[in-house]
């Protein structure tokens, strides 16, 4: 089984600011498919998942809030025996342009409080990730630029960002991490 972890914080009110644009790629993959998220509260993630080929996959959305996601993600991955191998997490970023994807394999929080709960609570730092860019940040704290909203013309921009996104997971999946570098990165 994989596990995809779309990153964001639970409730109306975040649904389009640019800390969420991880839930936002999963719950795309999830209406295209037409998949349901449902909640699993000893879990805490909204999870679906969809068997594609050979391959089982796993959607959640922690509902821990943001600063909480590895509780979740510690969760599923020891209730079904996800190596960490077979887990991407997908998540803003603040020093990426917006339109912009990267891959990594592995590397540091990178001062995201999300991947630093989740580094903390799975003990190492060699966890895949598809970081989005929301960048660039204007002259305020960060804490306040990642609650905002996307604008009407950012979120068209996101509209593509997250199709190509998809073909990038996709892409991770089939063809392994080094290929899905140099063709998205």
């Amino acid at each position: 089984m994989k596990l995809i972890v779309g990153l964001g914080n639970i409730g109306d009110k975040y649904v389009f600011t640019r800390h969420n644009v991880g839930f936002m790629l999963v719950d795309s993959i999830a209406l295209n498919s037409n998949l349901n998220f449902r909640e699993n509260t000893r879990l805490k993630s909204l999870m679906t998942n969809l068997r594609d080929g050979y391959n089982d996959f796993l959607f959640i959305k922690p509902t821990t809030f943001m600063n909480l996601s590895g509780e979740a993600v510690r969760a599923v991955m020891d209730y079904y025996k996800i190596a960490i191998e077979d887990i991407l997490i997908v998540y803003d970023d603040l020093s990426l342009e917006l339109g912009k994807i990267r891959f990594r394999s592995n590397g540091s929080d990178g001062g995201h409080n999300g991947i630093k709960s989740i580094i903390k609570h799975l003990g190492t730092n060699n966890i895949a990730r598809l970081k989005i860019g929301i960048g660039p940040q204007p002259n305020i704290p960060s804490e306040v630029f990642v609650l905002q909203n996307f604008s009407k013309e950012e979120l068209e921009i996101l509209k593509t960002t997250i199709s190509r996104a998809k073909e990038a997971i996709d892409c991770y999946f089939k063809e392994g991490i080094a290929i899905a570098q140099n063709k998205f990165n």
